[in-house]
Protein backbone atom coordinates (compact mmCIF):
# COMPACT_ATOMS: atom_id res chain seq x y z
CA UNK A 1 0.00 0.00 0.00
CA UNK A 2 3.00 2.30 0.45
CA UNK A 3 3.60 2.27 -3.30
CA UNK A 4 -0.08 3.04 -3.96
CA UNK A 5 0.02 5.94 -1.49
CA UNK A 6 3.13 7.35 -3.16
CA UNK A 7 1.51 7.13 -6.59
CA UNK A 8 -1.58 9.03 -5.37
CA UNK A 9 0.50 11.67 -3.60
CA UNK A 10 2.07 12.52 -6.97
CA UNK A 11 -1.22 14.28 -7.82
CA UNK A 12 -1.95 17.59 -6.10
CA UNK A 13 -5.29 17.51 -4.28
CA UNK A 14 -8.01 19.32 -6.27
CA UNK A 15 -9.10 21.12 -3.10
CA UNK A 16 -5.59 22.50 -2.60
CA UNK A 17 -4.95 23.71 -6.17
CA UNK A 18 -7.46 22.72 -8.87
CA UNK A 19 -5.35 24.06 -11.75
CA UNK A 20 -2.27 22.14 -10.56
CA UNK A 21 -4.41 19.03 -9.99
CA UNK A 22 -5.60 19.26 -13.61
CA UNK A 23 -2.08 19.58 -15.00
CA UNK A 24 -0.85 16.72 -12.81
CA UNK A 25 -3.60 14.42 -14.09
CA UNK A 26 -2.91 15.32 -17.74
CA UNK A 27 0.79 14.57 -17.35
CA UNK A 28 0.73 11.58 -14.99
CA UNK A 29 -2.12 9.78 -16.75
CA UNK A 30 -0.08 10.04 -19.97
CA UNK A 31 -2.68 12.10 -21.81
CA UNK A 32 -0.46 14.88 -23.17
CA UNK A 33 2.93 16.54 -22.95
CA UNK A 34 4.27 19.98 -23.78
CA UNK A 35 6.13 20.68 -27.02
CA UNK A 36 8.83 23.22 -27.83
CA UNK A 37 6.20 25.53 -29.38
CA UNK A 38 4.34 27.56 -26.75
CA UNK A 39 0.71 26.55 -26.55
CA UNK A 40 1.13 23.42 -28.70
CA UNK A 41 0.85 20.06 -26.98
CA UNK A 42 1.65 16.48 -27.89
CA UNK A 43 -1.41 14.29 -27.43
CA UNK A 44 0.06 10.99 -26.25
CA UNK A 45 -1.29 7.54 -27.26
CA UNK A 46 -3.66 7.24 -24.28
CA UNK A 47 -5.11 10.72 -24.86
CA UNK A 48 -5.26 10.00 -28.58
CA UNK A 49 -7.17 6.75 -27.94
CA UNK A 50 -9.80 8.66 -25.93
CA UNK A 51 -10.17 11.18 -28.79
CA UNK A 52 -10.40 8.38 -31.36
CA UNK A 53 -13.26 6.78 -29.41
CA UNK A 54 -15.06 10.13 -29.21
CA UNK A 55 -14.40 10.74 -32.90
CA UNK A 56 -15.71 7.33 -33.95
CA UNK A 57 -18.96 7.73 -32.00
CA UNK A 58 -19.55 11.26 -33.31
CA UNK A 59 -18.60 10.32 -36.87
CA UNK A 60 -21.15 7.52 -36.75
CA UNK A 61 -23.85 9.98 -35.63
CA UNK A 62 -22.90 12.41 -38.41
CA UNK A 63 -23.11 9.70 -41.07
CA UNK A 64 -26.44 8.46 -39.70
CA UNK A 65 -27.79 11.96 -40.39
CA UNK A 66 -26.44 12.09 -43.97
CA UNK A 67 -23.15 13.97 -43.50
CA UNK A 68 -19.99 13.23 -45.49
CA UNK A 69 -16.35 13.84 -44.58
CA UNK A 70 -14.06 16.04 -46.68
CA UNK A 71 -10.53 17.45 -46.29
CA UNK A 72 -9.93 21.15 -46.83
CA UNK A 73 -6.58 22.97 -47.22
CA UNK A 74 -4.62 24.16 -44.20
CA UNK A 75 -3.89 27.62 -45.64
CA UNK A 76 -6.30 30.43 -46.52
CA UNK A 77 -5.34 33.40 -48.77
CA UNK A 78 -5.81 36.72 -46.95
CA UNK A 79 -8.13 38.02 -49.68
CA UNK A 80 -10.44 35.04 -49.13
CA UNK A 81 -10.54 35.59 -45.37
CA UNK A 82 -11.42 39.27 -45.90
CA UNK A 83 -14.61 38.48 -47.82
CA UNK A 84 -16.84 38.25 -44.73
CA UNK A 85 -16.23 41.36 -42.62
CA UNK A 86 -17.63 40.23 -39.22
CA UNK A 87 -15.91 36.86 -39.52
CA UNK A 88 -12.44 38.26 -40.21
CA UNK A 89 -12.75 40.89 -37.47
CA UNK A 90 -13.70 38.20 -34.97
CA UNK A 91 -10.66 36.04 -35.73
CA UNK A 92 -8.04 38.66 -36.67
CA UNK A 93 -6.34 38.80 -33.22
CA UNK A 94 -5.84 35.00 -33.18
CA UNK A 95 -4.63 34.39 -36.74
CA UNK A 96 -1.18 32.97 -37.56
CA UNK A 97 0.23 34.09 -40.91
CA UNK A 98 2.60 32.48 -43.42
CA UNK A 99 4.57 35.19 -45.24
CA UNK A 100 7.37 33.21 -46.88
CA UNK A 101 7.49 30.00 -48.95
CA UNK A 102 10.94 28.46 -49.21
CA UNK A 103 13.30 31.37 -50.01
CA UNK A 104 10.62 33.61 -51.51
CA UNK A 105 8.42 36.16 -49.81
CA UNK A 106 4.77 35.51 -50.70
CA UNK A 107 2.90 38.13 -52.71
CA UNK A 108 -0.15 37.46 -50.50
CA UNK A 109 -0.15 36.36 -46.88
CA UNK A 110 -1.63 32.95 -46.13
CA UNK A 111 -3.58 32.38 -42.93
CA UNK A 112 -3.22 29.08 -41.06
CA UNK A 113 -6.88 28.11 -40.70
CA UNK A 114 -8.50 29.17 -37.40
CA UNK A 115 -11.75 27.70 -38.79
CA UNK A 116 -12.79 26.85 -42.34
CA UNK A 117 -16.03 28.69 -43.21
CA UNK A 118 -14.39 30.66 -46.04
CA UNK A 119 -12.75 27.56 -47.56
CA UNK A 120 -16.04 25.71 -47.61
CA UNK A 121 -17.83 28.73 -49.06
CA UNK A 122 -15.31 29.10 -51.88
CA UNK A 123 -15.73 25.40 -52.69
CA UNK A 124 -19.53 25.57 -52.46
CA UNK A 125 -19.55 28.50 -54.90
CA UNK A 126 -18.07 26.12 -57.49
CA UNK A 127 -20.33 23.11 -56.93
CA UNK A 128 -23.78 24.42 -55.91
CA UNK A 129 -25.89 25.32 -58.94
CA UNK A 130 -29.40 23.99 -58.37
CA UNK A 131 -31.79 23.23 -55.53
CA UNK A 132 -31.11 19.60 -56.49
CA UNK A 133 -27.56 20.02 -55.12
CA UNK A 134 -28.93 20.83 -51.67
CA UNK A 135 -28.60 20.15 -48.85
CA UNK A 136 -24.80 19.99 -48.92
CA UNK A 137 -23.78 18.25 -45.67
CA UNK A 138 -20.02 18.28 -45.17
CA UNK A 139 -17.78 17.71 -42.16
CA UNK A 140 -14.03 17.56 -41.67
CA UNK A 141 -11.73 16.24 -38.94
CA UNK A 142 -8.62 18.39 -38.68
CA UNK A 143 -6.53 20.69 -36.50
CA UNK A 144 -6.79 24.48 -36.44
CA UNK A 145 -4.55 27.23 -35.09
CA UNK A 146 -5.60 30.18 -32.92
CA UNK A 147 -2.82 32.24 -31.36
CA UNK A 148 -3.88 32.08 -27.72
CA UNK A 149 -2.18 34.20 -25.05
CA UNK A 150 -2.88 31.85 -22.14
CA UNK A 151 -2.90 28.12 -22.77
CA UNK A 152 -3.65 24.92 -20.89
CA UNK A 153 -3.61 21.35 -22.29
CA UNK A 154 -6.88 20.39 -24.00
CA UNK A 155 -8.76 23.44 -22.64
CA UNK A 156 -7.06 26.19 -24.64
CA UNK A 157 -4.15 25.47 -26.96
CA UNK A 158 -2.67 27.27 -29.96
CA UNK A 159 -3.33 24.23 -32.13
CA UNK A 160 -6.22 21.92 -31.36
CA UNK A 161 -8.00 19.01 -33.01
CA UNK A 162 -11.69 19.08 -33.76
CA UNK A 163 -14.41 18.38 -36.24
CA UNK A 164 -16.10 21.23 -38.07
CA UNK A 165 -19.32 20.68 -39.97
CA UNK A 166 -20.38 23.12 -42.70
CA UNK A 167 -23.72 22.73 -44.44
CA UNK A 168 -25.80 24.57 -47.05
CA UNK A 169 -29.59 24.43 -47.28
CA UNK A 170 -32.36 25.53 -49.60
CA UNK A 171 -34.37 27.33 -46.91
CA UNK A 172 -33.80 29.09 -43.60
CA UNK A 173 -36.12 26.61 -41.89
CA UNK A 174 -34.02 23.64 -43.06
CA UNK A 175 -30.81 25.35 -41.92
CA UNK A 176 -32.28 26.13 -38.50
CA UNK A 177 -33.43 22.51 -38.15
CA UNK A 178 -29.88 21.39 -38.98
CA UNK A 179 -28.41 23.79 -36.38
CA UNK A 180 -30.66 22.36 -33.69
CA UNK A 181 -30.15 18.74 -34.81
CA UNK A 182 -26.38 19.02 -34.49
CA UNK A 183 -26.61 20.66 -31.06
CA UNK A 184 -28.78 17.74 -29.96
CA UNK A 185 -26.17 15.31 -31.28
CA UNK A 186 -23.52 17.04 -29.16
CA UNK A 187 -25.78 16.93 -26.10
CA UNK A 188 -26.44 13.24 -26.71
CA UNK A 189 -22.71 12.61 -27.04
CA UNK A 190 -22.04 14.30 -23.72
CA UNK A 191 -24.87 12.78 -21.73
CA UNK A 192 -25.19 9.27 -23.18
CA UNK A 193 -21.52 8.55 -23.85
CA UNK A 194 -19.42 10.92 -21.71
CA UNK A 195 -21.73 10.98 -18.64
CA UNK A 196 -21.63 14.80 -18.64
CA UNK A 197 -24.95 16.62 -18.06
CA UNK A 198 -25.24 19.75 -20.20
CA UNK A 199 -27.41 22.85 -20.49
CA UNK A 200 -28.66 23.55 -24.02
CA UNK A 201 -29.32 27.13 -25.01
CA UNK A 202 -28.62 30.12 -27.21
CA UNK A 203 -25.65 32.45 -26.82
CA UNK A 204 -26.21 36.18 -26.38
CA UNK A 205 -25.31 38.35 -29.36
CA UNK A 206 -22.07 39.34 -27.64
CA UNK A 207 -20.99 35.71 -27.21
CA UNK A 208 -22.10 34.34 -30.58
CA UNK A 209 -19.68 33.15 -33.26
CA UNK A 210 -18.16 35.77 -35.57
CA UNK A 211 -20.42 36.15 -38.60
CA UNK A 212 -23.27 34.03 -37.20
CA UNK A 213 -26.89 35.14 -36.83
CA UNK A 214 -27.39 32.70 -33.96
CA UNK A 215 -25.10 30.44 -31.90
CA UNK A 216 -26.39 27.54 -29.84
CA UNK A 217 -24.28 25.90 -27.15
CA UNK A 218 -24.06 23.07 -24.66
CA UNK A 219 -22.58 24.20 -21.34
CA UNK A 220 -21.15 21.75 -18.81
CA UNK A 221 -20.23 22.43 -15.19
CA UNK A 222 -16.83 21.28 -14.02
CA UNK A 223 -16.07 19.89 -10.54
CA UNK A 224 -14.97 23.35 -9.33
CA UNK A 225 -18.21 25.02 -10.46
CA UNK A 226 -16.81 26.72 -13.55
CA UNK A 227 -18.49 26.35 -16.92
CA UNK A 228 -16.99 24.79 -20.01
CA UNK A 229 -18.48 25.46 -23.44
CA UNK A 230 -18.49 21.91 -24.80
CA UNK A 231 -19.92 22.17 -28.30
CA UNK A 232 -21.49 24.86 -30.48
CA UNK A 233 -23.77 25.02 -33.50
CA UNK A 234 -24.19 28.17 -35.59
CA UNK A 235 -26.80 29.50 -38.01
CA UNK A 236 -25.38 31.97 -40.54
CA UNK A 237 -28.42 32.81 -42.62
CA UNK A 238 -27.32 33.69 -46.16
CA UNK A 239 -24.59 36.18 -45.15
CA UNK A 240 -21.65 34.07 -46.26
CA UNK A 241 -23.50 32.97 -49.40
CA UNK A 242 -23.94 36.61 -50.43
CA UNK A 243 -20.31 37.47 -49.62
CA UNK A 244 -19.08 34.54 -51.72
CA UNK A 245 -21.77 34.85 -54.41
CA UNK A 246 -23.10 31.33 -53.86
CA UNK A 247 -26.41 31.06 -55.69
CA UNK A 248 -28.60 28.24 -56.91
CA UNK A 249 -31.57 27.97 -59.20
CA UNK A 250 -34.62 27.46 -57.01
CA UNK A 251 -37.62 25.26 -57.69
CA UNK A 252 -39.34 28.39 -59.05
CA UNK A 253 -36.48 28.79 -61.59
CA UNK A 254 -35.29 31.97 -59.84
CA UNK A 255 -31.79 32.47 -58.41
CA UNK A 256 -31.54 32.20 -54.61
CA UNK A 257 -28.92 32.23 -51.86
CA UNK A 258 -28.53 29.08 -49.73
CA UNK A 259 -28.63 29.20 -45.94
CA UNK A 260 -25.60 28.02 -44.02
CA UNK A 261 -24.68 26.33 -40.72
CA UNK A 262 -21.48 25.30 -39.01
CA UNK A 263 -20.90 23.28 -35.85
CA UNK A 264 -17.93 21.92 -33.93
CA UNK A 265 -16.64 19.88 -31.02
CA UNK A 266 -12.95 19.71 -30.14
CA UNK A 267 -10.36 17.94 -27.97
CA UNK A 268 -11.42 20.46 -25.31
CA UNK A 269 -14.07 17.86 -24.45
CA UNK A 270 -11.27 15.67 -23.03
CA UNK A 271 -10.60 18.51 -20.58
CA UNK A 272 -14.31 18.39 -19.71
CA UNK A 273 -14.07 14.65 -18.96
CA UNK A 274 -11.05 15.21 -16.71
CA UNK A 275 -12.60 18.11 -14.76
CA UNK A 276 -16.10 16.63 -14.49
CA UNK A 277 -15.26 13.10 -13.38
CA UNK A 278 -11.67 13.10 -12.07
CA UNK A 279 -10.67 12.92 -8.40
CA UNK A 280 -7.52 13.04 -6.30
CA UNK A 281 -6.50 9.62 -7.60
CA UNK A 282 -6.60 10.73 -11.23
CA UNK A 283 -8.95 10.20 -14.14
CA UNK A 284 -12.33 8.52 -13.99
CA UNK A 285 -13.26 7.73 -17.57
CA UNK A 286 -16.78 7.10 -18.87
CA UNK A 287 -16.79 3.51 -20.17
CA UNK A 288 -17.92 4.41 -23.71
CA UNK A 289 -14.66 6.22 -24.49
CA UNK A 290 -12.21 4.55 -22.09
CA UNK A 291 -9.33 2.99 -24.10
CA UNK A 292 -9.28 0.18 -21.51
CA UNK A 293 -12.70 -0.67 -20.06
CA UNK A 294 -11.54 -3.59 -17.90
CA UNK A 295 -8.03 -4.20 -16.56
CA UNK A 296 -7.18 -7.66 -15.26
CA UNK A 297 -4.76 -7.65 -12.32
CA UNK A 298 -3.44 -11.11 -11.42
CA UNK A 299 -2.90 -11.58 -7.67
CA UNK A 300 0.06 -13.75 -6.59
CA UNK A 301 0.82 -14.17 -10.27
CA UNK A 302 3.98 -16.16 -9.51
CA UNK A 303 1.77 -19.06 -8.42
CA UNK A 304 0.95 -21.77 -10.91
CA UNK A 305 -2.05 -21.20 -13.14
CA UNK A 306 -2.74 -17.55 -12.21
CA UNK A 307 -1.27 -15.90 -15.32
CA UNK A 308 -2.73 -18.58 -17.56
CA UNK A 309 -6.21 -17.96 -16.13
CA UNK A 310 -5.78 -14.17 -16.40
CA UNK A 311 -4.80 -14.48 -20.07
CA UNK A 312 -7.68 -16.88 -20.71
CA UNK A 313 -10.08 -14.30 -19.25
CA UNK A 314 -8.52 -11.52 -21.35
CA UNK A 315 -9.12 -13.46 -24.56
CA UNK A 316 -12.65 -14.33 -23.51
CA UNK A 317 -13.62 -10.81 -22.44
CA UNK A 318 -12.15 -9.17 -25.56
CA UNK A 319 -15.40 -10.19 -27.29
CA UNK A 320 -17.45 -7.85 -25.08
CA UNK A 321 -15.14 -5.01 -24.00
CA UNK A 322 -11.75 -3.32 -24.40
CA UNK A 323 -9.65 -5.33 -21.95
CA UNK A 324 -6.02 -5.46 -20.83
CA UNK A 325 -4.17 -7.95 -18.63
CA UNK A 326 -1.23 -6.43 -16.73
CA UNK A 327 1.22 -9.30 -16.26
CA UNK A 328 4.16 -6.98 -15.46
CA UNK A 329 6.30 -7.53 -12.37
CA UNK A 330 4.90 -4.43 -10.63
CA UNK A 331 3.08 -5.15 -7.37
CA UNK A 332 -0.73 -5.41 -7.31
CA UNK A 333 -0.85 -2.22 -5.20
CA UNK A 334 1.12 -0.30 -7.83
CA UNK A 335 -1.18 -1.62 -10.55
CA UNK A 336 -4.30 -0.66 -8.60
CA UNK A 337 -3.04 2.93 -8.27
CA UNK A 338 -1.79 3.09 -11.86
CA UNK A 339 -5.10 2.07 -13.43
CA UNK A 340 -7.09 4.22 -11.04
CA UNK A 341 -4.96 7.14 -12.21
CA UNK A 342 -5.67 6.22 -15.83
CA UNK A 343 -9.40 6.09 -15.09
CA UNK A 344 -10.08 2.48 -16.12
CA UNK A 345 -13.78 1.90 -15.28
CA UNK A 346 -13.47 -1.68 -13.99
CA UNK A 347 -10.64 -3.67 -12.37
CA UNK A 348 -10.81 -7.46 -12.35
CA UNK A 349 -8.74 -9.16 -9.64
CA UNK A 350 -8.00 -12.86 -9.98
CA UNK A 351 -5.81 -14.94 -7.62
CA UNK A 352 -5.33 -18.59 -6.55
CA UNK A 353 -8.30 -18.60 -4.13
CA UNK A 354 -10.52 -16.95 -6.73
CA UNK A 355 -9.58 -19.61 -9.30
CA UNK A 356 -10.26 -22.32 -6.76
CA UNK A 357 -13.74 -20.86 -6.15
CA UNK A 358 -14.37 -20.16 -9.85
CA UNK A 359 -14.84 -16.44 -9.18
CA UNK A 360 -13.13 -13.06 -9.41
CA UNK A 361 -13.45 -9.61 -7.84
CA UNK A 362 -14.67 -6.63 -9.92
CA UNK A 363 -13.94 -3.13 -8.60
CA UNK A 364 -15.65 0.02 -9.93
CA UNK A 365 -13.48 3.11 -10.52
CA UNK A 366 -16.22 5.61 -9.69
CA UNK A 367 -16.96 4.40 -6.15
CA UNK A 368 -14.47 1.53 -5.51
CA UNK A 369 -17.36 -0.83 -4.87
CA UNK A 370 -16.26 -4.48 -4.97
CA UNK A 371 -18.37 -7.29 -6.38
CA UNK A 372 -17.54 -10.99 -6.27
CA UNK A 373 -18.63 -12.54 -9.57
CA UNK A 374 -18.67 -16.19 -10.70
CA UNK A 375 -16.41 -16.53 -13.75
CA UNK A 376 -19.21 -18.00 -15.85
CA UNK A 377 -21.33 -14.87 -15.28
CA UNK A 378 -18.77 -12.27 -16.45
CA UNK A 379 -20.36 -11.76 -19.87
CA UNK A 380 -23.57 -10.63 -18.17
CA UNK A 381 -22.07 -8.81 -15.19
CA UNK A 382 -19.39 -6.68 -16.90
CA UNK A 383 -21.76 -4.78 -19.27
CA UNK A 384 -24.10 -4.29 -16.30
CA UNK A 385 -21.31 -2.80 -14.17
CA UNK A 386 -19.97 -0.63 -17.02
CA UNK A 387 -23.45 0.88 -17.33
CA UNK A 388 -23.52 1.36 -13.55
CA UNK A 389 -20.20 3.23 -13.71
CA UNK A 390 -21.58 5.52 -16.45
CA UNK A 391 -24.75 6.16 -14.47
CA UNK A 392 -22.78 6.78 -11.28
CA UNK A 393 -20.51 9.32 -12.98
CA UNK A 394 -23.49 11.08 -14.58
CA UNK A 395 -25.44 11.26 -11.34
CA UNK A 396 -22.48 12.63 -9.40
CA UNK A 397 -21.92 15.31 -12.05
CA UNK A 398 -25.62 16.20 -12.11
CA UNK A 399 -25.71 16.52 -8.32
CA UNK A 400 -22.66 18.78 -8.46
CA UNK A 401 -24.45 21.04 -10.96
CA UNK A 402 -27.71 21.10 -9.01
CA UNK A 403 -25.91 21.84 -5.74
CA UNK A 404 -23.96 24.68 -7.36
CA UNK A 405 -26.80 26.38 -9.25
CA UNK A 406 -28.17 29.54 -7.62
CA UNK A 407 -30.76 32.22 -8.35
CA UNK A 408 -30.24 36.00 -8.16
CA UNK A 409 -32.99 38.62 -8.43
CA UNK A 410 -30.89 41.72 -7.67
CA UNK A 411 -27.45 43.04 -8.57
CA UNK A 412 -26.37 42.85 -4.93
CA UNK A 413 -27.40 39.21 -4.78
CA UNK A 414 -25.59 38.49 -8.05
CA UNK A 415 -22.32 40.07 -6.86
CA UNK A 416 -22.52 38.30 -3.50
CA UNK A 417 -23.17 34.89 -5.08
CA UNK A 418 -20.40 35.38 -7.65
CA UNK A 419 -17.93 36.32 -4.91
CA UNK A 420 -18.90 33.69 -2.35
CA UNK A 421 -20.02 30.71 -4.43
CA UNK A 422 -18.70 28.84 -7.45
CA UNK A 423 -21.27 27.67 -9.97
CA UNK A 424 -24.12 28.77 -12.25
CA UNK A 425 -26.29 31.75 -11.38
CA UNK A 426 -29.72 32.01 -12.98
CA UNK A 427 -31.00 35.57 -13.41
CA UNK A 428 -33.35 37.57 -15.65
CA UNK A 429 -31.89 39.88 -18.32
CA UNK A 430 -33.28 42.75 -20.37
CA UNK A 431 -31.26 41.88 -23.48
CA UNK A 432 -29.02 45.00 -23.43
CA UNK A 433 -25.28 44.63 -24.02
CA UNK A 434 -24.64 47.36 -21.43
CA UNK A 435 -26.08 45.19 -18.65
CA UNK A 436 -24.18 42.13 -19.86
CA UNK A 437 -20.92 44.10 -19.72
CA UNK A 438 -21.76 45.53 -16.31
CA UNK A 439 -22.36 42.04 -14.91
CA UNK A 440 -18.97 40.95 -16.21
CA UNK A 441 -17.28 44.04 -14.78
CA UNK A 442 -18.93 44.09 -11.35
CA UNK A 443 -19.71 40.41 -10.69
CA UNK A 444 -16.98 38.82 -12.82
CA UNK A 445 -19.44 36.54 -14.64
CA UNK A 446 -20.20 35.99 -18.32
CA UNK A 447 -23.42 34.83 -19.94
CA UNK A 448 -23.17 31.09 -20.55
CA UNK A 449 -26.46 30.70 -22.40
CA UNK A 450 -30.15 31.53 -22.56
CA UNK A 451 -31.46 28.01 -21.83
CA UNK A 452 -34.11 26.54 -24.11
CA UNK A 453 -35.96 25.59 -20.92
CA UNK A 454 -36.76 29.08 -19.63
CA UNK A 455 -37.86 29.93 -16.08
CA UNK A 456 -39.64 33.11 -14.99
CA UNK A 457 -37.66 34.21 -11.94
CA UNK A 458 -38.89 37.82 -11.88
CA UNK A 459 -40.30 40.49 -14.18
CA UNK A 460 -37.20 42.68 -14.31
CA UNK A 461 -33.54 42.56 -15.33
CA UNK A 462 -31.17 41.66 -12.49
CA UNK A 463 -28.91 44.54 -13.49
CA UNK A 464 -30.99 47.57 -14.52
CA UNK A 465 -34.51 46.80 -13.29
CA UNK A 466 -36.05 47.21 -16.76
CA UNK A 467 -38.50 44.58 -18.07
CA UNK A 468 -36.72 41.27 -18.58
CA UNK A 469 -36.73 39.40 -21.88
CA UNK A 470 -35.17 36.08 -20.89
CA UNK A 471 -33.50 34.08 -18.17
CA UNK A 472 -29.75 33.70 -18.58
CA UNK A 473 -27.38 31.31 -16.87
CA UNK A 474 -24.27 33.24 -15.79
CA UNK A 475 -20.98 31.96 -14.48
CA UNK A 476 -17.21 31.94 -14.60
CA UNK A 477 -15.79 29.80 -17.36
CA UNK A 478 -12.72 28.12 -18.77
Amino acid sequence: MAEQKKMVEAITSMDVDFAKWYTDVVRKADLADYSSVKGCTIIRPYGCAIWENIRDILDGMFKETGHENVMMPLLIPESLLQKEKDHVEGFAPEVAWVTQGGQEKLTERLCVRPTSEVLFCEHYSHIINSYRDLPMLYNQWCSVVRWEKTTRPFLRTTEFWWQEGHTMHETAEEAMAETEQMLNIYARMCEEYLAIPVLKGRKTEKEQFAGAQATYTIEAMMHDGKALQSGTSHYFGDGFARAFDITFQGQDNKPAYPHQTSWGMSTRIIGAIIMTHGDDNGLALPPAVAPIQVVIVPIAQHKEGVLDKAEELRKRLSAICRVKCDASDNSPGWKFAQYEMKGVPLRLEIGPKDIENNQCVLVRRDNREKTIVPLDQLEEKIPELLKAVHDGLYQRALENRENRTYTATSMEEMIQLANEKSGFIKAMWCGDLECEMKLKEQAGVTSRCMPFEQEHLSDVCVCCGKPAKSMVVWGKAY
